[in-house]
């Protein structure tokens, strides 16, 4: 991998990557368009989610629900812009691995894809879960294992198909989850327009008198989880038709569009039921919400839109987390025979998404609040490590020392460093125990696959396009 020459802009370079991977057997393929990547990302995320937490944050805040989320997506902003700052320099599979091991050193780069492994291997078995939760409580008969077996089941071999046809389908899934997400909305307006339960538009939901900053923040820190899932799509730079210009793009409109979601929809139920504590369930507020505007029928809808997002979420899941075993085997980290190969028909890394698939398997033996524990470690983890690889990225490649240069490569990269060292801290101490286990775990097989660090590092390659920052 060579830099291009100072000439050659985004979308050239473009051209030169595709064409320097297109017909080679073995290798991932470059079929998906800008929209493509948007819609992954947005099924990734999944809109819907916007309801999971809302009536749990809402008693944290005290019915500052927007406002938090507010803050959080000003937080994530700062990490979406190194993101698109370190995709353009690596258009390749592997994400927060691939940019360390390349910017700062690749011992310390295989130890960050060892901690955002965690967090990908495990979603997709959260995903099991609570689809088994949600079909259980419209079909109770019905055995929680089964539900879980049919989700992963399902993804699998829509994951096995190739790529293209899952983004496809995300698109569809996507669009059942906004249309039903806008019913809900407008129903609530509609509500409120009434003066139904004394509600009324204002200003409280994003500030009031009596508000605390640290039950925002404590908010801010749970929403979070909201936006994770918007670097998915820099796993699939190898898949991207252009990908210096489609991932970054891709990633800012996933985050704005996913932020103006989430703050209008949890805005418009804040101003609806501004205490959820007058709800039976404040944990499950959302499907009670969905009754009390819309009815039973209306609630019918929901849930079933909302499996939609289950479905979608486990596609992309699955997909994410076999591409990033597949970079990490590509470059030796993994055993090469097993991870590192590709179905030469399809181009889909099959025993990676077997693998992935046997880890979700184990929803049925995990409960949804150890599974959500063992896989918030690695994200904030790996964000961290992405702010940091821009400013190493700005110290050893770059030559340029402009103001703009400092502001782009070093400032807004260590605001987005601190943020998540403070999401990381917050995390609840059973979080932390299980992914300081496994980072040991990551460790001690570095310790032992280099001889005690004695084995020469993996190459480094350098940034692909340094020249269009000189």
């Amino acid at each position: 991998m060579t830099s291009l020459p100072s000439h050659t802009g985004v979308a050239r370079g473009d051209d030169q990557i595709a064409h320097a991977v297109a017909h080679e057997p073995g290798q991932l393929r470059r079929t998906l368009k800008l929209r493509h990547l948007v819609f992954i990302g947005l099924a990734y995320m999944a809109p819907v989610a916007v309801f999971d937490l809302f009536g749990i944050v809402s008693a944290e805040t005290d019915g500052h629900v927007p406002l938090a989320y507010l803050v959080v997506l000003i937080a994530v902003l700062f990490t979406a812009f190194s993101y698109s700052r370190m995709v353009r320099f690596f258009p390749v599979a592997g994400s927060a691995y691939t940019y360390a091991k390349e910017a700062i050193n690749p011992h310390l780069g295989f130890l960050v894809g060892w901690a955002a492994t965690l967090d990908y291997l495990l979603l997709p078995m959260v995903n099991a879960i609570l689809s088994a939760i949600y079909m259980g409580a419209v079909f109770p008969d019905v055995p929680f294992w089964v539900w879980v077996v049919l989700t992963v089941a399902i993804t699998t071999v829509l994951n096995l198909v190739g790529v293209k046809l899952s983004a496809n389908l995300n698109m569809i899934f996507v669009g059942i989850q906004l249309v039903v997400a806008v019913v809900f909305v407008v129903l609530t307006v509609v509500n409120i327009a009434n003066g139904v339960n004394g509600a009324e538009f204002g200003v409280r939901p994003f500030f009031s008198s009596d508000m605390q900053m640290l039950s925002i923040t404590a908010g801010a820190a749970l929403l979070a989880l909201s936006f994770l899932g918007f670097d998915a799509v820099s796993t699939l730079a190898e898949e991207a038709e252009r990908p210096t210009r489609d991932i970054p793009r891709a990633i800012f409109i996933i985050v704005t569009v996913a932020g103006v979601f989430f703050i209008s929809v949890s805005y418009v139920m804040q101003s609806l039921f501004p205490d959820v504590s007058v709800l039976e369930d404040v944990v499950g507020a959302s499907p009670e919400i969905a009754k009390y505007i819309g009815g039973a029928l209306f609630q019918a809808v929901f849930v079933g839109g909302y499996m939609m997002a289950v479905l979608a979420c486990g596609i992309t899941q699955q997909m994410s987390a076999a591409r990033l075993l597949y970079a990490m085997g590509r470059d030796g980290a993994l055993p090469k025979r097993l991870f590192g190969a590709v179905d030469p028909r399809t181009g889909v890394p099959v025993a990676n998404v077997l693998l992935v698939a046997l880890i979700a398997l184990t929803a049925t033996f995990v409960d949804l609040d150890q599974a959500t524990a063992m896989a918030n470690f690695g994200a904030f983890l790996a964000f961290t490590f992405v702010n940091l690889s821009v400013i190493f990225m700005f110290f050893r490649f770059l030559k340029r020392r402009s103001a703009g240069a400092w502001l782009g490569f070093v400032l807004a990269p260590a605001v987005g460093m601190l943020i998540n060292v403070w999401l990381w801290l917050s995390l609840d101490p059973l979080s932390k125990l299980i992914g300081g286990a496994w980072f040991v775990l990551g460790f001690v097989y570095l310790l032992a696959k280099t001889r005690g660090f004695r084995a020469p590092a993996p190459d480094l390659t350098g940034p692909i396009n340094v020249s269009m920052y000189e």
